[in-house]
């Protein structure tokens, strides 16, 4: 039987690649609006990045597994076909996945950074576009592909084993 060796093949695989992309994602991101926010980077800054990211990786692990990541899933359905390539398909499951997750994530984020308040919603439409399109092109072009690499891995040293039982 000739499996797909990129994605997962069960649930704690599923689980180790969903970790691997929001704990990426997470941190990237985190740093960014937390340094873009503050318009400097040093100890203090990097402090506070620490101590976010925890928050927000838990926040995303949450969300894209009993929310966004199904949507997404369903979205990707229906814009693909059966006949359609492995990469239509994921671009398609990222492209639906960084909408939802960037969008909650920028409200969420800006809330955990600043509180809750009115402000978040006006500083929510000058943020969103601009964190779906870094996400977007990250995720496409660097994090997804090492979470992929990780589980081509996986699956080799799984398959060698195997091989010689």
């Amino acid at each position: 039987m000739n499996q797909e060796t990129r994605l997962p093949r069960n649930g704690k695989e599923g689980a180790l690649y969903g970790v691997i992309i929001c704990s990426l994602t997470a941190l990237f991101m985190t740093s960014l609006n937390t340094t873009l926010a503050v318009k400097d980077f040093n100890g203090d800054v990097a402090i506070t990045i620490l101590k976010t990211f925890p928050i927000m990786l838990v926040i995303a692990m949450i969300l894209e597994s009993v929310l966004i990541g199904r949507i997404a899933e369903k979205l990707a359905g229906k814009f693909t076909q059966p006949t359609d390539s492995f990469n239509a398909k994921m671009m398609f499951r990222i492209l639906f996945t960084v909408i939802g997750m960037s969008a909650c994530m920028t409200l969420i984020g800006n809330a955990v950074g600043n509180g809750f308040s009115s402000e978040i919603f006006r500083n929510w439409v000058t943020n969103w576009p601009r964190n779906f399109m870094i996400v977007l092109a990250a995720e496409s072009l660097v994090i997804q592909p090492i979470a992929r690499f990780a589980m081509v891995k996986l699956h080799a040293s799984q398959d060698k084993k195997v091989e010689y039982a």
